[in-house]
């Protein structure tokens, strides 16, 4: 099959969408499929871009098996403005991309933003092949349950535009039962075509890793119980809980808390520090996609914070790292969500309720304390996350709905 990506991020660019992304069309492409990858230039969470790329503003290249092209309009400010223009830009650019490929059999767009789904219709009616909408994240849910969203003229509208994506799209898939739900129930979409493709890890590159190593040494991290967290620092994630409960454990000499990443959170995180004078908690910036491996062993324990207005069913992709890592994880978040079912299923660690420091604290004292226990979790993680939430397990799963989208096209 001829299969056409369009996603707004993608390597070398660090971050979750991207490595999702990838991971699936180089999955298709060893299957033997012909995949093309349509994307914009690399920038984000890049401290500098490579140089092939400046300066351009259309370009083809090879990603070993996976072919990449690369359009942009030139957006200019801070990460902020880069982040909302892009909401507008990338689907633009992605359609256009989509012009110049070769036809395709299928288009499968990664949302958000939610306007990849306007980009996905127009393939559609341009080139007259279905497309799939795989959807990470619930827009404009997520915006309204944290407040960065109110009026309510721009929900109405927001809310009606991903109906209509929802409708045109040939098939949808979403990672969680949960979110199915949301689309089915909520959104009134029927749920013959709403698909669960739960996300994936590579567990071959995603592999237990000595808890010491060259990462851990260098950040001096051997010799204590390291709490860690890798991943973005944003305003879902509730991280103020976390530098609390490191106020709980300061005088706690041998436990120290490593936040790793990068998120408009971060210098608040940074201040609160300041403010209480603690020793225990470190920062790192975001690290390539090949060193973060070694970021997630050397932690004792994995971080997963969500906060309380955190309404949609997110099950956050650093679960998944954290399993395929054996490293046991300490969750955070409403309760009510997947991300706890997933947890308890696997049996890869404990999910308390969100913004909780003090119960976090003690949870991170019984994990110190009791390293039979971690080793119970890391061991059930890692088995689980081989057998039911592989690369390859996805890849196959998202062939077949492929191949029963095209037969129903046929029909």
């Amino acid at each position: 099959m001829k299969i056409l990506l369009l996603s707004r991020y993608f390597p070398p660019e660090i971050g979750t969408a991207a490595n999702l992304f990838y991971e699936l069309a180089r999955g298709l492409a060893d299957r033997g499929h012909k995949v093309n990858v349509v994307t914009g230039f690399p920038w984000y969470n890049l401290k500098s871009v490579p140089a092939k790329y400046r300066g351009r503003l259309f370009m083809k290249e090879d990603m070993g098996r996976v072919h990449v092209t690369r359009l942009a309009f030139p957006v200019f400010g801070p990460k902020k403005i880069k982040l909302a223009v892009g909401h507008l830009t990338a689907p633009l650019t992605s359609f256009w991309g989509g012009l110049l490929s070769e036809k395709p059999d299928v288009v499968f767009i990664y949302s958000p933003p939610l306007f990849m789904g306007v980009s996905g219709w127009l393939l559609n009616l341009f080139r007259g092949v279905p497309f799939i909408m795989g959807v990470q994240d619930l827009h404009p849910q997520c915006y309204i349950d944290q407040g960065v969203l109110k009026n309510t003229l721009l929900i109405y509208l927001l809310e009606t535009l991903e109906k209509f994506c929802y409708r045109r799209a040939s098939l949808i898939t979403v990672h969680s039962t949960g979110n199915r739900r949301h689309i089915v129930d909520i959104k009134g979409i029927d749920g013959r075509k709403v698909k669960v493709l739960a996300n994936w890890i590579d567990t071959d590159e995603m592999k237990p890793l000595p808890r010491e190593n060259e990462f851990s040494g260098k950040y001096d991290l051997n010799g204590k119980f390291i709490v860690g967290y890798a991943g973005t620092l944003g305003m879902s994630q509730g991280l103020l809980s976390v530098i609390e409960a490191a106020r709980i454990l300061r005088d706690r000499d041998e436990i120290e808390f490593f936040i790793v990443g990068d998120g408009i959170e971060k210098e608040n995180l940074k201040n609160r520090v300041k403010e209480y004078d603690l020793k225990n908690v470190r920062f790192l910036d975001i690290q390539p996609k090949s060193v973060y491996p070694y970021v997630v062993a050397s932690s004792d324990v994995g971080l997963v914070t969500l906060n309380s207005r955190v309404r949609t069913p997110v099950v956050p992709s650093k679960i998944l790292s954290l399993m395929a890592a054996a490293r046991p994880v300490l969750a955070s978040m409403p309760l009510e969500g997947d991300a706890p079912k997933l947890i308890s299923k696997s049996g890869c660690g404990i999910c308390i309720g969100p913004e909780d420091p003090k119960l976090l604290a003690e949870k991170i004292l019984f994990l110190s304390a009791n390293p039979d226990i971690c080793a119970d979790f890391s061991r059930q993680g890692r088995e689980f996350v081989v057998r039911e939430m592989s690369l390859r397990k996805a890849v196959a799963e998202l062939e077949e709905y492929i191949r029963s989208t095209l037969r129903k096209g046929q029909t």
